[in-house]
């Protein structure tokens, strides 16, 4: 007891701030927020709506990138959770023509314009609000026309840094060639000038059509070929090259105008397992783990044979 006497003296008065009042009164946080997945400051803007505005819905174009694909959706949120109405994927461009770069900005482009057609066509709009059927880079926005308003939503990129030539700009921009009527400016499109204050269409238009990564795969093919055949295999393999993406990507404009439709895949009754593996009992595991420690122990008594023989070959010199 005199021992513990002597530390705490030594110690001196301790200040204990996280008292049992403080634990009491400790609000945990949200758990997507616990998680990093959601910022609730800017969730609260989008979703929370205007009380002159009683029940109506108010829609969001939801784009996310991940490494792999590029998800669009059409959302509405209730006190429930929030309720999707379109959605598009550019795991379905290979439909439309495009197998490969489903990633880029070119790619983020035809998801936006893919899922702006296949909501307007659900929603019976589509004739009246064909958005813009030239592509040109330049500034672009819904006007209303006849009885029908234009489909109103605002963007919602979730975690993305909202950098000038982002990919989430290029779902934007195809939702509104689509015929969407999304609330936005040209400051953030690839080609945008900031001290002249104005959007190069012509560079834009490059992005959209996948001229920067033509540029890139005929620079990287002179200068490292070996990089090259390794970046771009899944486009040699497939024989596309630099000159045909313009191309590739018009003609996928022009299907997926044509038929935005989602149409499921056939689904079997079964399906083989990715990797089967034999259900092993109990003593085929201890036999196993045995076996592996055996191994182990024998690797481990070979290695310090060895180093006693260099050892011994070092006295002896």
């Amino acid at each position: 007891d005199g021992s513990c006497c002597s530390v705490a003296s030594a110690m001196g008065y301790v200040k204990v701030l996280k008292t049992s009042a403080y634990h009491k009164r400790f609000l945990v946080k949200y758990r997507r927020r616990r998680e990093g997945k959601t910022d609730y400051q800017a969730r609260k803007r989008l979703v929370i709506q205007d009380k002159n505005k009683f029940n109506s819905p108010k829609y969001r174009l939801v784009v996310r990138c991940t490494n792999k694909d590029v998800i669009c959706q059409i959302v509405y949120s209730k006190i429930t959770g929030d309720y999707c109405i379109a959605a598009a994927y550019a795991h379905e461009l290979p439909k439309y023509g495009i197998e490969v770069g489903l990633t880029n900005y070119a790619a983020c482009y035809c998801t936006g314009l893919l899922v702006a057609r296949r909501l307007l066509t659900k929603l019976e709009l589509a004739d009246d609000y064909e958005g813009a059927t030239e592509v040109d880079g330049e500034m672009f926005e819904v006007e209303p026309t006849g009885d029908k308003s234009p489909f109103t939503c605002v963007l919602d990129v979730g975690l993305t840094r909202t950098s000038t030539g982002a990919k989430v700009f290029g779902a934007l921009k195809g939702a509104v060639d689509g015929g969407l009527l999304i609330p936005h400016s040209e400051k953030r499109f690839p080609g945008y000038d900031r001290e002249a204050k104005e959007l190069d269409g012509e560079t834009h238009k490059k992005y959209i059509f996948g001229g920067h990564v033509a540029e890139y795969m005929e620079l990287l093919e002179e200068e490292d070929p070996d990089r090259y055949q390794t970046q771009f295999a899944k486009f040699i393999e497939k024989e596309i090259e630099g000159d045909a993406l313009e191309e590739m990507y018009q003609t996928a404009h022009e299907k997926i105008r044509e038929n935005p439709e989602f149409e499921p895949t056939e689904k079997q009754d079964s399906y083989e397992p990715v990797n089967p593996q034999k259900k092993l009992t109990l003593a085929e595991r201890k036999a196993r783990v045995a076996a592996k420690k055996a191994t182990m122990k024998s690797l481990l008594l070979a290695a310090d044979d060895d180093d006693d023989d260099d050892d011994e070959e070092e006295d002896d010199e």
